[in-house]
């Protein structure tokens, strides 16, 4: 049974014939009545008359025969009869047993291009038959969709599709034997396609296969007993399972370039060579964010022997280490050192100091530069100051 391809009632061809039918197929559980019209060769299935889109459609390409069916029916008018398809058999019940006969003629007609003479129909039945074959000859002669296939099938395309002659196609097979054996193609006339297979029996053995488009949709292959489809997909998988996987699709895998070219034209001799494109300039490296240490290459400055110990992995925490560019560490301000602070006196020193004015004041500016020093030394400064006033005052005396 084909799918619906979305087609309108009013974008079909006339209708042959049309009425209620009682149908099952092969897949269907139940019965379902539907509006049967007969357009062309193919039966369009609608849940009611008024519809617009169909449910459902059959194609007569196939057609094996039309018979009656002797199985009793509930209802006592009824008359069944069977439609034998290459695919399956399709069970009708018609409301009446002339409607039966009227249907197995038109069926029978327009899938054969002749009158069956074996229907017990009416001189007039006859003539409306004969009718309707010649309408479907000049349908046939002349079809709506015979220039090539639709856009929409041409955009999806089997992956073993390819653009090329029937001469190329043998030698693409043989060149890529390793990767498949059937490719599909566009056919001579350009309105059709074609397969191409290659199979081995005391040498390469190519076969060509024609196939058309229908219609009303679909493709068939144009052999003994045509073999119809919905999509060229499915006609595709149909050789593949029917041969058992002796026939692969061809897939080639496309190849990339490694390196960009283009064409260039010499102005002056007109000569076109290829030419690669050149190499583009290197890009500045922006700074990265900060992932680790930095080194700098600036000496550290030499400690001074008064100055206290500092540790050396404080030092390099301070500095920054940058990926890609190293930038110099920010200068820090000179720290101010201070001299040793020295152990508190406990008791006053026995000998005056001698020393002079001049060496007086940078001692006084040391022990007053520092506060903590001058809270331990004052007491003994002023011990010292009392006791040079009390040799001054002997001396005097």
């Amino acid at each position: 049974m084909a799918k619906r391809t979305g087609r309108k009632k009013s974008q079909l061809p006339d209708f042959y014939y049309e009425g209620y039918l009682e149908k099952r197929s092969f897949k269907d559980k139940t019965s379902r009545k539907l509006w049967t019209c007969l357009s062309g060769n193919t039966l369009f299935f609608f849940n009611e008359k008024r519809d617009n889109d169909y449910l459902e459609k059959l194609d007569l390409y196939g057609l094996i025969s039309v018979t009656d069916d002797s199985s009793l029916d509930p209802n006592l008018d009824a008359a069944r009869f069977n439609v034998q398809m290459t695919n399956g058999n399709i069970k009708f019940t018609a409301p009446s047993a002339e409607s039966r006969e009227l249907w197995k003629g038109f069926i029978y007609s327009v899938a054969e291009l002749q009158v069956p003479s074996s229907l017990n129909l009416l001189p007039g039945q006859f003539h409306i038959l004969k009718e309707t074959i010649q309408k479907e000859k000049e349908r046939l002669a002349n079809p709506l969709t015979e220039q090539s296939p639709p856009t929409t099938v041409r955009t999806d395309m089997p992956a073993c599709y390819y653009k090329v002659p029937r001469l190329e196609a043998e030698l693409l097979l043989e060149r890529e034997a390793n990767k498949g054996n059937l490719l599909l193609r566009d056919g001579k006339d350009g309105r059709s396609f074609a397969i191409t297979t290659k199979q081995d029996l005391d040498g390469s053995i190519f076969r060509h296969y024609r196939i058309f488009t229908k219609p009303q949709g679909g493709f068939y292959i144009d052999v003994d007993k045509p073999v119809h489809f919905d999509t060229l997909h499915d006609l595709v998988n149909y050789m593949v399972e029917k041969t058992k996987g002796s026939l692969t699709p061809l897939i080639i895998e496309g190849q990339y370039d490694k390196n960009i070219s283009f064409i260039s034209s010499d102005n002056e001799n007109g000569e076109r060579t290829q030419q690669p494109l050149p190499d583009p300039a290197p890009a500045r490296e922006a700074p990265m964010s900060v992932t680790g240490k930095m080194t700098s290459d600036e000496p550290e400055p030499a400690a001074e022997e008064n100055s206290p110990a500092i540790n050396r992995e404080e030092k390099e925490d301070e500095t920054h280490h940058y990926i890609g560019v190293q930038i110099p560490p920010t200068p820090e301000p000179r720290k101010i050192l201070m001299p040793p602070s020295p152990a508190p006196r406990k008791t006053p020193p026995s000998k005056p100091a001698t020393n002079s004015a001049s060496s007086d004041i940078p001692e006084k500016s040391k022990i007053l530069s520092n506060p903590e020093i001058k809270k331990q030394i004052l007491p003994a400064a002023l011990s010292e100051l009392k006791l040079k006033l009390g040799q001054k005052v002997k001396i005097q005396d």
